[in-house]
């Protein structure tokens, strides 16, 4: 009987290598001294556990990184949105992984990105309200005014703010838009084109040295409104020096100050800040006014640059006034995109 055992087999009286390897798969499912699989799905990705709290930990403290050292703080605040992406790249490392903890350390990034931005990613319905502005970086370089001027027109805004016009592309502007905007002002390279009444214009100062910004009062049917048109300084990022933007804090200070100074109830800031609502070195302005994307939009709004938008930099803020909502209109000539909102005024009697 051994013997014959033995001949079946191919072994010493031992048990068959298949169900040896079965027994020691078992081990390992249930956790038994021969594998241990449930426990290393904890021990398992430590590293894609940190990985994803160091994550959530920058979101969080975003304002507190500092800006002494190639104004870190502010590149980061500049792009913060996209952080969510590394949300996912951790979620697939953590199932290759068969990590429980890299999973479940993924759950605090996620609460905080949708903490900041998730009203963003609800959005809003698109509705009008009293007033419809539309402000727009034109270009210096654009080819297709005709084509810019149909977008702009077609918005049905009241009020049309444009940036970064020359001297040349003024009276152009101006012909073209006559018919729909038969009032207008214009300082440097900013200006303002309107369907009501425009009285007080003048220059914002921006310690800059020529003009890249004014004030005026829209006389509308809901009351007067105070209108600022604004375009701060360009960024930089340089591999030697970092985030350049020392320009354009000081005129966000300056306009700030403008800002701060008005005595109107109803205020509306439109233009190209080259900086968004996140970025700590525009709080003079911010801190003041509401961005109509933030409480009225549909998504991110990004502007800038109109091919793959990454940043909403040209913005609508206002005071006093309501955001009733908040949209980007179709690419342009430019290399930024509209940006369009409609505001219900503030009773001033």
């Amino acid at each position: 009987m051994a013997q014959a055992y033995k001949a079946e087999t191919g072994s010493e009286g031992q048990r068959p290598e298949g169900l040896r390897g079965r027994m020691r798969f078992v081990g390992r499912r249930t956790g038994a001294p021969g594998g241990g699989w449930l426990p290393g799905m904890w021990r398992r990705g430590l590293v894609l556990a940190v990985l994803a709290l160091a994550l959530a930990g920058l979101m969080l403290v975003h304002a507190h990184v500092p800006n002494r050292v190639g104004n870190l703080g502010s590149l980061l605040e500049t792009f913060l949105p996209w952080f969510g992406l590394l949300v996912p790249v951790l979620l697939v490392l953590a199932l290759v992984r068969r990590s429980a903890t890299a999973l479940l350390a993924l759950v605090l990034p996620v609460a905080v990105w949708l903490n900041l931005f998730g009203g963003l990613v609800l959005g809003h319905g698109q509705s009008r309200g009293d007033l419809t502005v539309v402000t727009h970086n034109v270009n210096a370089e654009n080819g297709d005014l005709p084509g810019t001027v149909r977008t702009l027109v077609g918005s049905g805004a009241q009020l049309l703010a444009l940036e970064e016009l020359t001297e040349q592309a003024v009276p152009e502007y101006a012909s073209a838009l006559k018919a729909t905007y038969p009032y207008h002002v214009t300082k440097g390279t900013v200006g303002l084109w309107s369907k009501y009444p425009l009285r007080g214009t003048k220059p914002v100062d921006l310690e800059l040295g020529w003009e890249r910004a004014l004030r005026t009062t829209a006389e509308t049917p809901r009351g007067p409104v105070a209108v600022f048109v604004a375009h701060l300084p360009s960024v930089r990022v340089k591999l030697d020096t970092g985030f350049v933007a020392g320009q354009r804090d000081r005129s966000a200070e300056a306009l700030g100050k403008a800002i701060r100074e008005e005595p109107l109830t109803n205020k509306v800031l439109v233009g190209d800040l080259n900086g968004t609502m996140n970025d700590r070195a525009l709080s003079p302005v911010t801190s003041q006014l509401r961005s109509t994307q933030g409480a009225a939009g549909k998504g991110f709004g990004f502007s800038w640059p109109a091919g793959f938008p990454m940043a909403r930099i040209d913005q609508i803020l206002v005071g006093g006034a309501e955001p009733v909502s908040s949209w980007t209109l179709p690419r342009t000539g430019s290399d930024h995109l509209p940006v369009a909102a409609s505001i219900r005024l503030a009773s001033t009697s």
